[in-house]
């Protein structure tokens, strides 16, 4: 099977994915009454999930692709000779790990929880959520993502895999599903916790990081599942938080207020 082939099958394994999850949403939902079109359905959908998408993946293959080129690194094929399920796997792993050490540090940053925000500021939590990132964001953790895969020397297949798989989970653990998974939760991560990274109760704030495996939470002591209640809302609570694309991005630059600090960044700290 040529990449080419294998970039169509995982294309169309995304938007089956999304149907899926929609589907879902529909028959089994955690928050009832939540609706398909919601506010700024338009702005994720066409603005972050199809143009951005489309156009940081050029620019950041290109940016990897000239350092590869500088450096060389992949040309020591240091993974090379590793199957493409071996591969796969370990690139799973170490990036997930670097994610959540990433994400919590933007949570504590004044500088990158300006990045981080716009993902946060939706106030209704579905498949479409995760598309709703800053530009600059993307490009720094799509960026070292992708970059660690090629300049190791990862057959090309992987990328493609990955991206399926980063594409898919990010769907997932944003929908609106009503999931119950038992002690798997501890593992592998779903909706039911990282509604909760998105919600706005003082107990939940800065909690739930992971992103595919939740043992990082479990692990190092950010895990938040409470039983038999619900998330107040979810959001920034901030009312002056703009509603269009290009309006999110420039908000990340506004003028520092003076007595913002690093403690004060993101939501409520503890």
């Amino acid at each position: 099977m040529t990449i080419t082939e294998i970039r169509t099958y995982c294309t169309v394994a995304l938007v089956v994915s999304a149907l899926v999850l929609i589907a879902l949403e529909r028959f089994f939902p955690y928050d009832k009454g939540q609706k398909i079109f919601r506010s700024q359905f338009f702005n994720d959908f066409v603005y972050y999930a199809l143009i951005q998408s489309y156009v940081l993946g050029m620019i950041i293959s290109y940016l990897i692709q000239w350092f590869d080129g500088a450096t060389g690194l992949s040309r020591l094929h240091l993974v090379s000779n590793w199957g493409i399920g071996w591969q796969l796997l370990f690139f799973f792993v170490i990036h997930d790990c670097y994610i959540y050490w990433f994400h919590r540090f933007q949570h504590k940053s004044k500088y990158f929880w300006r990045l981080h925000e716009a993902h946060h500021s939706t106030e209704d939590v579905d498949w479409l959520s995760g598309t709703r990132s800053h530009s600059i964001e993307i490009l720094i953790n799509q960026g070292i993502e992708y970059g660690v895969i090629l300049c190791l020397g990862a057959s090309p297949e992987v990328a493609v895999l990955k991206g399926l798989i980063d594409g898919v989970w990010g769907m997932y653990i944003h929908s609106n599903i009503n999931v119950h998974s038992g002690w798997l939760q501890h593992i592998i991560n779903g909706p039911e916790m990282h509604r909760w990274h998105h919600a706005i109760d003082d107990d939940a704030q800065n909690k739930n990081f992971s992103t595919k495996l939740a043992i990082w939470d479990w692990m190092f002591g950010t895990a938040f599942l409470p039983e038999a209640r619900k998330p107040k809302a979810y959001g920034l609570g901030d009312p002056t938080f703009p509603d269009q694309y290009i309006d999110q991005h420039f908000y990340a630059f506004r003028p520092q207020e003076k007595n913002e600090t690093d403690s004060e960044a993101g939501l409520v700290l503890p």
